[in-house]
């Protein structure tokens, strides 16, 4: 088992940036694929980014790419999202998650953290 907890959201204006951490305890953090997701207020959960249990591996919801970027550091158990050329619409609570290598479904969720941007 696995437990996470999400830091580094806040309030940014457009165009800012912002560094989500996930940081995870427990078993081995790098024996898990690890993603990222948010759900703004009235819509559902949606997929943002994830990656491979070493991390060389990346994939990215289309309304991000190219401003996000997923990495881990299995070292210190965390993981992280940086997040630039941030818009209004990528207000969310941000959610880090991870599975077990053949899981259909992502096992475990952090807390989630508030990532607002104001325009």
């Amino acid at each position: 088992q696995v437990q996470l907890v999400e830091s580094g959201g806040g309030l940014v204006q457009a165009g800012g940036s912002l560094r989500l951490s996930c940081a995870a305890s427990g078993r081995s953090f790098s024996s898990y694929v690890m993603g990222w997701f948010r759900q703004a207020p009235g819509k559902e959960r949606e997929f943002v980014a994830s990656t491979t249990r070493s991390g060389t591996g990346t994939y990215y919801a289309d309304s991000v790419k190219g401003r996000f970027t997923i990495s881990r550091d299995n070292a210190k158990n965390v993981g992280y999202l940086q997040m630039n050329s941030l818009k209004p619409e990528d207000t969310a609570v941000y959610y880090c998650a991870v599975h077990e290598i053949g899981a259909t479904e992502y096992d475990y969720w952090g807390q989630g953290t508030q990532v607002t941007v104001s325009s």
